[in-house]
């Protein structure tokens, strides 16, 4: 254990502190960055997966930030060589979708965001670089990183459970950083455990308030042959919400969703049983409820 231990911690010490980043290295890692985040946004196979998250948000670039910043001598060094390694990667990104997308070079109208984000690192980076100090500061730093895998983790968890496996690879990379991070930075259980702190509370108000839903549908179920006046409708789990029928010739009802996730619906109408699934998700910030017809 102890060997498995010395092992592990030469690993961190290596990934964060024991690579030489000159400017060539940079300049590799941001083209080959770009390199595989496009084919992860070009290929079919990853879209809607794991992967293409590496394109869409930021959990892998935070952890390549990290490398860099903890790889340098001087805070002004990591802010110029993170600096350097956004400017390439992100542009270099957009710049090689465009002959796989229908908006061409109108693609670069996203490149603002980024570009801010880019300004952004270089005061972060010469901040970030007393990461490499493994000190309570280190974890001040440290900790709004930690409550933004936090928030992301979660919600990657969140959709795997609805439709798994769905971006559980998403999840699981967000909580091993997690665990890297605090492993990595901080010796002893004491500042590991406080460490957790920001990361137990942000699950706290993710669980309490976040992953709170209040959203309802009123619609004709589909391929619904309508109903009697006796036919019953209810929820495969109750504790998703209600569900109740508003016209039952026209099969027309209403569905109230008080959680994220699938469960069935299902109308008896005698000795008739018919079968949907319902879901309740977020759709780019939007949420809505989802019914088919169960095959």
């Amino acid at each position: 254990m102890t060997e498995t231990k010395s092992k592990l911690r030469r690993c961190t010490d290596t990934l964060f502190g024991g690579i030489k980043m000159s400017w060539l290295k940079v300049i590799i890692f941001a083209v080959a960055s770009a390199v595989v985040t496009t084919i992860f946004l070009t290929v079919p196979i990853f879209a809607d997966t794991s992967f293409q998250e590496m394109g869409v948000s930021y959990e892998a670039w935070i952890l390549f930030a990290i490398i860099i910043m903890t790889n340098c001598e001087k805070p002004l060094e990591s802010a110029l060589k993170t600096f350097v390694f956004f400017l390439i990667s992100q542009p270099l990104i957009y710049l090689m979708q465009v002959p796989f997308s229908y908006m061409g070079w109108g693609l670069f109208g996203y490149y603002y965001f980024w570009f801010i984000l880019t300004l952004c690192t270089f005061p972060m980076a010469f901040v970030g670089w007393y990461l490499k100090k493994r000190n309570w500061l280190s974890l001040l730093i440290l900790s709004p990183m930690l409550v933004f895998l936090t928030i992301q983790g979660e919600g990657y968890f969140a959709k795997a459970i609805a439709n798994f496996p769905s971006h559980i690879i998403a999840a699981i990379f967000c909580f091993a950083q997690i665990a890297l991070y605090l492993y990595a930075f901080f010796d002893g259980a004491v500042k590991r455990l406080i460490g957790l702190v920001p990361v137990v509370a942000s699950l706290a108000v993710i669980l309490i308030f976040l992953n709170a839903v209040d959203v309802s549908v009123s619609t004709d179920l589909p391929d619904s042959p309508g109903f009697s006046s006796s036919a019953v409708i209810e929820l495969g789990d109750s504790s998703y919400g209600e569900a109740q029928i508003v016209d039952a010739e026209d099969g027309y009802v209403n569905v109230h969703m008080t959680k994220y996730g699938k469960t069935t619906l299902t109308v008896k109408d005698g000795d008739k049983t018919y079968k949907y699934y319902v879901e309740a998700k977020s759709d780019n910030g939007v949420n809505l409820v989802e019914i088919t017809e169960m095959k």
